[in-house]
C-alpha cells in the first residue's frame, strides 16, 4: 500500500483529499498542528470507509520540527509515494493597513513550509532504488494567480509556491516525480461559512458558475493527479475556480 502525507488535514479541503485518497487505497498520515480534535475527525472518517490512515503532528513554519517528524516518517514507511503540501494560513488585509507581522507571519508560513516539509522527503523519493517514481502536490490559491485585493500578503507566497513548484518539477522530472499545483478558488468552508450573506453573495457573483466550489471537487482531481495515470503530468498549475482566474 503506498502511503501519502497531507499536511493541514484538519481543514476542509486537507480533510476531503485525506479522505479521497484513503478512499482510493492509499495509506494516508493526516497532519495537524493545534487542531487534535478536527484531525481526530478526519481519521475517523477515514476508518469509516475502511481506509487506512493515522495522525501525525508538527509546525509547518518550524523546520526543526519538520524534519525530526518527517525523517521519522520516512523511517517506518520508507520513501513516501506521495505528499500534499495544503496547510497554509493567511491575515488579511488592505496593503497600506498590513503590518510587519501580518506580512512576515504569512509569508513565512505558506512559503517556508515548501522547504520545511519537502525537504527531507525528496530525498529519500529520489534515491529509491525502484525509481517507481512519486507525486507531489503543492495547494496554491487563485490569488497567486490574479492577486486578490487585501491579501498582498497571501497572494505573494501562494505565488511563490507556484513558482518553487514548477522549479521543483523540472528538478525531479528524470526520477519519475511529478509535481504540480492546484489554485483553489471559493471553495465551501467553515470561513466561508462564517461570512456575512452580504459578502457572500458578492463573492459567489464574482464566479462565472455562480457558486462557490466544494473541497470534494478539489480532493478528486487531487487523487488523479496522485495515481499512475497522471505519470506524465507535471510542471502545471491547476485552478479549481468555477472560472474566476
Amino acid at each position: 500500500m503506498k502511503t501519502v502525507l497531507v499536511t493541514g488535514s484538519s481543514g476542509a479541503i486537507g480533510r476531503a483529499i485525506a479522505v479521497e485518497s484513503a478512499k482510493n487505497g492509499y495509506n494516508v498520515i493526516c497532519h495537524y498542528n493545534s487542531s487534535p480534535k478536527k484531525a481526530e475527525e478526519t481519521l475517523n472518517l477515514i476508518k469509516e470507509n475502511s481506509g487506512q490512515g493515522e495522525l501525525i503532528q508538527f509546525d509547518i513554519s518550524d523546520r526543526a520540527d519538520c524534519k525530526t517528524k518527517l525523517d521519522s516518517l520516512t523511517e517506518k514507511y520508507g520513501p513516501l509515494w506521495g505528499i500534499i503540501c495544503n496547510a497554509g494560513i493567511s491575515s488579511d488585509n488592505t496593503f497600506a493597513a498590513l503590518s510587519a507581522d501580518e506580512w512576515n507571519s504569512v509569508v513565512h508560513t505558506n512559503l517556508d513550509s515548501f522547504f520545511n516539509v519537502l525537504n527531507p522527503l525528496i530525498l529519500p523519493m529520489a534515491s529509491r532504488k525502484n525509481k517507481n517514481g512519486g507525486r507531489i502536490i503543492t495547494i496554491s490559491s487563485v490569488s497567486g494567480i490574479m492577486g486578490n485585493r487585501g491579501q498582498t500578503n497571501y497572494s505573494a507566497s501562494k505565488a511563490g509556491i507556484i513558482g518553487a513548484s514548477k522549479a521543483l518539477a523540472v528538478e525531479l522530472a528524470s526520477r519519475k516525480i511529478t509535481v504540480n499545483c492546484i489554485a483553489p478558488g471559493i471553495i465551501e468552508s467553515e470561513m466561508t461559512a462564517a461570512i456575512n450573506e452580504q459578502t457572500k453573495e458578492k463573492m459567489i457573483a464574482s464566479v462565472p458558475m455562480g457558486r462557490m466550489g466544494k473541497a470534494e471537487e478539489v480532493a478528486s482531481l487531487a487523487v488523479y493527479l496522485l495515481s499512475e495515470n497522471s505519470s506524465y503530468i507535471t510542471r502545471q498549475v491547476f485552478a479549481v475556480d468555477g472560472g474566476l482566474s
